[in-house]
C-alpha cells in the first residue's frame, strides 16, 4: 500500500483554519477529502456542519457575546449572540459575525428579533448566514436578542468580565438631555447599570403582584420574628424600600457615590432617565 502524501501544507491548514474558524482536524479531513483544494475544503466543512446542524438542535447556547452601537449619539442598538463553548466565543471568526449582527441590526433599522433575522445579507436572510457560520465553527449559534433604544442622549456601555473573552455585558442607557453633561451622566449610568443590573427604570414598571406578594413576605417575616405590631408596619415599608433599591435603576445607590441614588445624580445633571436595556450573556 503506497504511503498517502498530503498535497497540502501546514500554512494551508493555518489558512482555511483562519477562513472557516474550524477545527484542526475538521480541517484536515476537509483537505484529504479535497485533495489539497482549499475551496472545495471549505465548501465540504460548511455542507458538513449543516449536516450536523440540526443534531444541534437541543443544545444550550449559554456563551457568546454582547455588542451594541449607537448612531448619531440618539440611537441605540445592542444584540446578544450566543454559542455553546466559551472556546468559540473568543473565536475571531465569531466575534466577526457578532459585529456582521450588530451592523445588520443598524442598518437594517430593525426593532425586534424577527424582522432582524429576516434581513438580507447579500442576498440571503441573516439567520441563515448565523446557521451557516456556526455550522463552520461545529456549534449551535443563534442571535438571541436584540433591543433598540432612541433618546436625546443614548449611551452605550460594553463589560468584559474577562479578557479573554468578547464583552459578557452591554448596557443602552437614554436621557432626555442633550450636550456635554447629559453624556456623561448618561455614561457614568450605563456604567452603573452593567454592574448594578437594575431590573426596571422606576418602581410603576414593577408588577403590583410583585410588590404584594414581597409586602406579604416582608409583614409574615417580621410577624415570624416576634417583631412589635405597632411596629409591623414600619418595618415592612423598610423592607420594601430595600427591595426596590436592589430592582429600581433610579432608587439603587449610585455606584461612584452611594450617599445618593442614581435618581438624585440624574436631577443634578438636569436630565431624567428614559429607557435603559441591560444584556448579559445566558442570563
Amino acid at each position: 500500500m503506497g504511503l498517502h502524501v498530503a498535497n497540502y501544507t501546514a500554512a494551508d491548514i493555518k489558512a482555511l483554519r483562519e477562513r472557516t474558524g474550524a477545527g484542526m482536524m475538521d480541517v484536515k479531513k476537509a483537505l484529504d477529502e479535497a485533495n489539497g483544494d482549499a475551496d472545495k475544503a471549505m465548501e465540504l466543512i460548511r455542507v458538513k456542519g449543516l449536516k450536523g446542524a440540526t443534531k444541534r438542535e437541543g443544545r444550550s447556547t449559554s456563551e457568546g457575546l454582547v455588542a451594541a452601537k449607537v448612531i448619531d449619539g440618539t440611537v441605540g442598538v445592542m444584540i446578544e449572540l450566543s454559542c455553546e463553548t466559551d472556546f468559540v466565543a473568543k473565536n475571531q471568526k465569531f466575534v466577526d459575525l457578532g459585529n456582521l449582527v450588530l451592523n445588520t441590526a443598524v442598518s437594517s433599522g430593525a426593532a425586534d428579533l424577527e424582522t432582524l433575522l429576516a434581513s438580507d445579507v447579500n442576498g440571503k436572510a441573516l439567520v441563515d448566514v448565523v446557521t451557516e457560520e456556526g455550522a463552520i465553527l461545529g456549534e449551535k449559534v443563534i442571535v438571541r436578542r436584540m433591543f433598540r433604544l432612541e433618546g436625546a442622549t443614548v449611551d452605550a456601555y460594553l463589560h468584559k468580565t474577562s479578557k479573554d473573552l468578547p464583552a459578557q455585558v452591554g448596557v443602552l442607557f437614554a436621557v432626555d438631555g442633550a450636550g456635554d453633561d447629559a453624556f456623561t451622566v448618561a455614561h457614568d449610568v450605563a456604567v452603573h447599570t452593567a454592574a448594578m443590573a437594575p431590573s426596571v427604570l422606576s418602581r410603576d414598571e414593577i408588577d403590583a403582584d410583585v410588590v404584594e406578594s414581597e409586602r406579604r413576605i416582608a409583614m409574615e417575616t417580621a410577624v415570624a420574628e416576634g417583631k412589635p405590631e405597632a411596629a409591623l408596619s414600619k418595618i415592612v415599608e423598610g423592607r420594601l424600600t430595600g427591595f426596590f433599591k436592589e430592582q429600581v435603576l433610579v432608587d439603587q445607590a449610585f455606584a461612584k457615590d452611594a450617599k445618593k441614588t442614581v435618581g438624585k445624580v440624574l436631577e443634578e445633571a438636569g436630565v431624567n432617565a428614559t429607557g435603559f436595556a441591560r444584556f448579559r450573556v445566558g442570563a
